[in-house]
């Protein structure tokens, strides 16, 4: 970030329970890391603060403010938006966006914040990733002024889906180019739920420092 250039704050969301990985995915090890290390570093040159939407129970030494949901019972990764608007409001007061991306993605492009923010026009601009033909609704620029309407959408709607919310307001996709390794091409959005994902994704990790 240089001194000119707007505020725009990051939220990793973390909330979720980790059960296909068997443990806290933000802790797994991935090339001697933990992957939150990896979201952290590639995310930190494009944004102006970095918290973590987690359970307030959930123990990590990665230094990050930790910023817990403002709706309770767990409900799902727009709750985790929603947390992030709000604090954003609270605590950046300058930034009329803020970004959000899941834990387990730790190849994120290094231009993320660049294309998604040369997608938007219009203020209530939603902006997503895109990659190989297929959205990725969680890595996404959120106008803080939905913060109402978005948790208004979450107590009525059962179903709570990022992408019907999403739907309501103009969208603007960014479509990412497929990353270039030693052992072919990586999507830069490729993400880890599970021990067979991660064993995948130590391939690429080793892969791109060929």
């Amino acid at each position: 970030m240089t001194p000119d250039t707007p505020a725009l704050p990051c939220v990793i969301l973390a909330g979720g329970r980790s059960s296909r990985m068997g443990s806290n995915k933000a802790l797994v090890l991935l090339g001697g890391l933990p992957m939150l290390s990896h979201v952290v570093a590639r995310l930190t040159p494009q944004t102006s603060a970095i918290a973590l939407n987690a359970n307030a129970d959930w123990a990590d030494d990665s230094g990050l403010r930790r910023i817990a949901d403002t709706l309770p019972d767990q409900l799902g990764p727009l709750a985790g938006v929603l947390a992030a608007m709000r604090d954003t409001a609270a605590n950046h007061p300058d930034a009329k966006l803020v970004l959000t991306v899941p834990i387990d993605c730790p190849f994120l492009p290094t231009d993320l914040v660049q294309r998604l923010s040369a997608a938007r026009s219009g203020e209530r601009t939603i902006a997503i990733a895109s990659s190989s033909g297929e959205q990725h609704p969680i890595v996404a620029l959120w106008p803080v002024s939905l913060a109402d309407e978005l948790e208004e959408w979450i107590i009525k709607d059962d179903k709570r889906r990022v992408r019907d919310f999403q739907r309501r307001y103009p969208l603007a996709e960014a479509i990412f180019p497929l990353a270039e390794t030693g052992s072919g091409a990586l999507d830069p959005f490729f993400n880890i739920n599970t021990p067979e994902q991660l064993a995948i994704a130590e391939r690429w990790a080793e892969a791109r420092t060929l």
